[in-house]
Order: C-alpha cells, then structure tokens, then sequence
C-alpha cells in the first residue's frame, strides 16, 4: 500500500515498541517505562555534546559582538524558546532585546495550543522580518520533528540576510543539515505515546537549550566560578542571593554586604570590586568594563580554591553535627563520667 503521509517515516511519529500496553499498567509500571525512556533520552543528547559545544561558541561569538539570539518555534518547541529567552535577564542581567524569540500563532498561542499555525511557512518569515534580523544574529530554529513549515520560513528569512542558524530537532535526518550552520539532533527515538514530542522530545530540547544559553552565558563573563554575579534583584529572594554571593566572595557580613550592595546600586559586580580593589562604584564599573565584564578578569583572582574551602567547611561541619546527633544518652553520660 503506498504511503500518504510526510510525517509518517519521522522518528518522532513511530510507535515505541517499550510502551504498546501502557494502557494497561499501573501507575508504577507507567512511571518505570517513562523513566527507562529518558535515561534513552539522556544519552541521544549526550551523543550531540560535540555539537553542542560548537553552538555555545557560537552564540558566545554573537554576543560579543552585539549580535541577538532569536528562538523560532511551534508549539512545545516554541514555548521552549520563549521560557529561554525570558529567563536570561533576570538570571544573567541580559538586556531583554538580546535574546528573544518568535513562536507561531504569536503570544495568545504561549498558552493556548493554537492548532494549524505551525503550518504558515510565510507567517514564519515574516516575523524573522519584523525583527530585522541581520548577519550579527544567531537564529535558533525548533523542531522536534523538522519539518515545522513556520520555523522553516523563518529560517529561509534569516539565511538571505546572512544570520547564523542553528537547527535543534529530533530527527538526526532532517534534509535541513545542508541548509544550516549547525544542526543538533539527539535521536530521542519513538515517544511512549507516538507523536507526542513535549516528551522525550521535549526534555531533550529543553537540555540542549539549557546547555547552549548557560555555556554561552558562562563564556561571556556572566558568572565568577559558578556564581549568578550578574543576578538581577528584583524580589527579595534575589537580594538576599546577591547578599550571599557578596558574603562568599569577599567575607563581608551579610549587613556589611547589603549596606555595600546598596551603594553599589544592586550590581553585584560592581559591589565585589569595590570592597576587593577600595574603588568607588564609577570606577568599579570602569573596571568591569575594560575586563570585558568578567570578574576573574578584573579581579585577578581565581574564586574556585576559596568555593572549595567553604564547602569542605560545611561538609566538615556537618560531618561532626551529625556524629553528635548518633551519640546516645548512654554514651554521652559515659564520656562525660569519663573527664571527671
């Protein structure tokens, strides 16, 4: 019988052949098949890493010089994209326009499934164009199956303009390779439930883009081992982190730390190198600006021995608190009777 369907050969679409009677299990079977799945999962994005890492040294490139992130995606894939760009600024006090992304069918469908709007090849493209995309900008289509016809519109937009594209998706077959700068697919293989891809699909996605925007933030300066330096404190919770990574790296007291981070005006940055170097926060600032904002730069000083030292405190610590929470009554009499 000939086949009808485009999407029927995807390794995205095929039936698991782990999970045909799924629907008879009980919950703890259900749980245990899901888990063995993505432990698979796990080791088709571990088999890309190679790629991966040329990805964040993309993206590392195009923002040191200016260039903009641009996610593009349908559905699951897309609201991946938009959960990346929104977290950047708070977590590394990127600027908002920096990294951005475009979903089909447009905010209402962030949501709300949004049926058929994935299929706008010319919708895809002109949102790539209302941004004015340029060669400076990376583009990062997202596509477990490929064949999203949105992302593929946006992508052609962002190849005449000479953008850099990376192409995520699940089908380490994609006839896109030759059209792209760099393709990252781990083969997640068939879904538990065939063709739900906000499933192992949609976990591997998220870990590669995980990857790609942390890596690429790290190699841009925006942590100091691996402290957020670059938090935004816009809620308690996050003052009181900044408060912290205050007390961590230079030894000021938490009180000390605030009334420091308040002259700072909140730049956790500039508040460190103002208490390690004694300058006033305009030149601190001129400081991070002439390390190209990385604080071991400015600093020049490697913060890995003092994070190590301090955990190794806190496990000593907690190594003798729980040896006197094992102590019995019995035995504490004992060696007390024992020093008289």
């Amino acid at each position: 019988m000939p086949v009808r369907s485009k999407w029927q050969s995807l390794p995205t679409e095929a039936i698991n052949a782990f999970s045909l009677g799924i629907d008879k299990l009980a919950a703890d079977d259900i749980v245990d098949v899901m888990l063995n799945e993505d432990r698979k999962m796990l080791e088709a994005v571990r088999r890309e890493r190679e790629r991966i890492a040329v990805g964040v040294e993309m993206i590392a490139a195009a923002l040191r010089k200016g260039g903009r992130i641009i996610f593009v995606g349908a559905g699951t894939s897309g609201r991946l994209g938009i959960l990346e760009s929104a977290e950047m600024p708070p977590t590394f006090g990127t600027e908002p326009d920096s990294i951005q992304a475009v979903m089909a069918g447009g905010r209402d469908a962030i949501f709300a499934a949004k049926e058929g709007v994935e299929d706008h090849y010319e919708e895809g493209a002109r949102a790539v164009s209302r941004l004015r995309t340029t060669k400076k900008d990376i583009v990062i289509g997202v596509s477990a199956s490929g064949m999203t016809q949105f992302v593929r519109g946006a992508l052609t937009i962002a190849r005449k303009v000479g953008a850099r594209i990376i192409f995520v998706t699940c089908d380490p077959g994609t006839e896109l390779q030759t059209f792209v700068d760099l393709t990252i697919a781990p083969g997640v293989g068939a879904e538990v439930i065939a063709g739900s891809t906000r499933l192992k699909a949609g976990t591997a996605t998220k870990l590669v883009l995980n990857i790609l925007t942390t890596g690429a933030m790290i190699r841009t300066g925006k942590t100091y081992g691996n402290l957020m330096v670059d938090v935004q404190t816009g809620s308690e919770k996050l003052k009181d982190r900044a408060r912290r990574i205050v007390n961590i790296v230079t030894g000021l007291e938490y009180e000390e730390a605030d009334r420091l981070l308040k002259v700072a005006h909140w730049n956790v940055k500039a508040a460190i190198v103002m208490q390690k170097t004694g300058l006033p926060y305009t030149k601190a600032l001129s400081r991070l600006r002439k390390a190209h904002d990385s604080m071991r730069e400015a600093l020049g000083e490697d913060i890995e021995p003092r994070l190590r030292g301090l955990l190794q405190g806190h496990a000593e610590a907690a190594s003798v608190a729980n040896e006197f929470a094992t102590v019995k009554p019995a035995d504490t009499a004992a060696r007390k009777r024992t020093r008289l």
